[in-house]
């Protein structure tokens, strides 16, 4: 019984300091709790039921509809073309980002004179504000006046109109888009060079490897956890393009640069079409989601991390 005792006692000492530590993580998360209720999930759920009603911004009441919105999003070709020119922007400007920005590491992981001079001016761009240096990019694909198109023509190219052009103007985005972002993709992938190890390197140099060997076998292997980082953040981020649209080519021309996120502003803010506009969100939002979960589970058949067996 006294035996009985001890281990009932115990027990209720080990459950009474769970509670109290629990008590305790509760009380500093609290905090943090109330800001993601109030900024991240309530505004989720408030969208949702937006998207069901045909609000004005105006009225006082709020008419639900139930799934018109959707039903009218999903049966208008525009909308798709909107979707195609979304997901465009977005494989363009992550692989040419990722591609740019491995190359940029690799130089610059390298002991060459003025590396810290040539990381700084490199990632400068990222940290410009996207609606002022897009400006500057204007004029730099203006097809008359502009830097890009003269110096083409001093090697007697004809450079197109670019931003006025239906097929130039993605790819004028996106060559934009690429500039601003390429020093912080560079930068993270710095940072994933620098760790790993080099007694690897001089191993695969003993067993007779060259540099593309190595780079094949060892290096890209060790950075494809940093690649799936940066795949996934760089996917979301660009699923989500709107400044450097809006000030570049306001969705034109003949709404070839519209992308998801421009025609949510435009739906609410210019034709106060609030439901439709909060019906385009919530999809948006399930596409970044359903993009997410593939990436995740793909990932787990060439993602390699160190020191586990597990790809």
């Amino acid at each position: 019984m006294n035996q009985l005792s001890k281990n009932k006692s115990r027990f209720a000492f080990k459950n009474k300091r769970h509670a109290k530590d629990l008590l305790t993580a509760f009380i500093f998360l609290a905090p943090s709790l109330v800001v993601f209720i109030l900024f991240v999930y309530y505004p989720l759920v408030y969208n949702f039921y937006l998207s069901t009603t045909s609000w004005n911004f105006i009225a006082t009441t709020k008419n639900f509809i139930g799934l018109q919105n959707y039903s009218r999003i999903l049966m208008d070709a525009r909308f798709w073309q909107v979707v195609r020119n979304t997901f465009y922007y977005a494989a363009g400007h992550v692989s040419l980002s990722m591609i740019l920005g491995l190359g940029l590491a690799l130089l610059l992981k390298e002991k060459i004179r003025g590396r810290n001079l040539f990381r700084t001016l490199f990632f400068f761009p990222n940290i410009t504000t996207t609606s002022a240096v897009a400006l500057l990019w204007v004029w730099i694909f203006d097809p008359r006046f502009g830097l890009l198109n003269y110096v083409l023509s001093l090697g007697g190219i004809e450079g197109p109109h670019w931003l006025l052009d239906p097929v130039w103007a993605m790819p004028a985005v996106i060559i934009f888009s690429t500039w601003r972002s390429v020093g912080y993709v560079m930068l993270i992938y710095l940072g994933g060079l620098l760790n790993i190890p080099k007694d690897l390197y001089e191993a695969s140099a003993i067993d007779g490897a060259n540099r593309w060997q190595n780079f094949y076998r060892v290096t890209l292997p060790l950075l494809s956890p940093t690649t799936f980082f940066l795949l996934v953040t760089s996917s979301i981020a660009s699923l989500q393009v709107f400044d450097a649209i809006a000030v570049m080519t306001d969705g034109g021309p003949a709404g070839k640069t519209k992308v998801l996120n421009f025609i949510i502003w435009e739906k609410a803010f210019v034709e106060f079409k609030a439901g439709y506009a909060s019906a385009v969100a919530v999809l948006l939002f399930l596409m970044i989601l359903g993009l997410t979960f593939l990436q995740n589970t793909l990932s787990k058949r060439w993602v390699f991390y160190a020191g586990s067996d597990q790809k």
